[in-house]
């Protein structure tokens, strides 16, 4: 008779919880500032997710601190079923290295849906720097007196390490410029301030096909077919460089087995729809449909790579 209670009390209460959850709206918190790739692509997916949830889905943009803001309001959420967080390069495999102590684990306080994006980097130089491919770049940034300076989408971001690891290989002479997004370091280009970046493909497109900054290459293995004239900084002599932005996402590690998976059903439903790859296909990033194991080997995979050249430079940002 007690168990039989008790079990009508859990009944019960999975019944209030669900039924509180199909009537509020989920979180999707992203730690990048409005106007950038990792919101447009969290807005594009969102929108159909929620038609299949059933429940609408309101993006709440933290930037700042590399992800960390972000990564902890959604790591201390107790709010089960009812918060996601995109967890991209930042938040998952470098901030770990980064840091040299973060206020939650991204391994232990945090558990994956499934992976979102793959976003391509380029390098792109505003229009007042005097070169139109690599070589060129190269002969220019060395010969500025006291070296050049560089924006990012943050400290510890992949823009930032990818042109940490560029720095590394080529000798120049860098400063970071870091900003909270990609879409505000990209006005300080197209405005003169600093002169290149590595930007996201979502962030940085638009830009490079209106003329307004110069695609230098990409640092994929291939050239992309949102740029298919802009050769990869390999062709241009640049061996061993391959880097890109990606993200997944993620909620609270509490969040119940169920829960995540009705989450990552309609997430991999979302990325192989129509309007989420047409979306996708015009911010120029790959969709990565998954489950949530697919993204814990990928993001193992990165965390030991980027890992290995943070220790191996010592690159702190605390």
């Amino acid at each position: 008779m007690i168990r039989s209670c008790l079990a009508g009390l859990a009944l019960a209460a999975t019944s209030l919880l669900a039924a509180a959850q199909d009537g509020k709206p989920i979180e999707w918190v992203v730690g990048y500032a409005a106007g950038g790739g990792s919101d447009s692509v969290a807005r594009a997916t969102a929108e159909t997710m929620s038609k299949d949830l059933g429940r609408p889905i309101v993006i709440t943009n933290k930037p700042g601190a590399a992800t960390n803001i972000a990564a902890e309001y959604a790591a201390r959420s107790k709010d089960y079923g009812n918060i996601m967080l995109t967890a991209d390069f930042a938040t998952l495999a470098a901030n770990p290295f980064l840091f040299s102590k973060l206020s939650y684990n991204a391994e232990k306080d945090l558990a994956p849906v499934g992976m979102l994006a793959r976003f391509p980097l380029v390098l792109v130089v505003g229009q007042q720097v005097p070169a139109k491919n690599f070589k060129e770049f190269v002969a220019w940034a060395k010969a500025q007196p006291g070296g050049v300076n560089y924006a990012s989408a943050g400290a510890g971001s992949p823009h930032h390490l990818a042109t940490e690891l560029l720095r590394e290989k080529t000798g120049i002479a860098m400063t970071h410029v870091a900003y909270r997004g990609a879409a505000p370091a990209m006005q300080d280009i197209l405005g003169g301030s600093v002169p290149f970046m590595m930007v996201d493909t979502a962030s940085g497109n638009q830009f490079v096909l209106a003329g307004k900054v110069k695609a230098i290459g990409v640092a994929s293995a291939k050239r992309i077919a949102s740029l298919p004239d802009v050769p990869t900084l390999a062709e241009q002599g640049l061996a061993d460089f391959e880097a890109y932005a990606w993200q997944g996402l993620s909620v609270p590690s509490g969040t119940p087995p169920e829960t995540v998976a009705r989450l990552n059903k309609a997430l991999v439903d979302a990325l192989n729809s129509t309007p989420v790859k047409a979306r996708f296909l015009a911010l120029g990033v790959e969709g990565l449909p998954g489950s949530p194991n697919d993204m814990a080997r990928y993001v193992k995979d990165e965390r030991e790579r980027w890992g290995r050249l943070i220790k191996a430079n010592n690159i702190r940002v605390d």
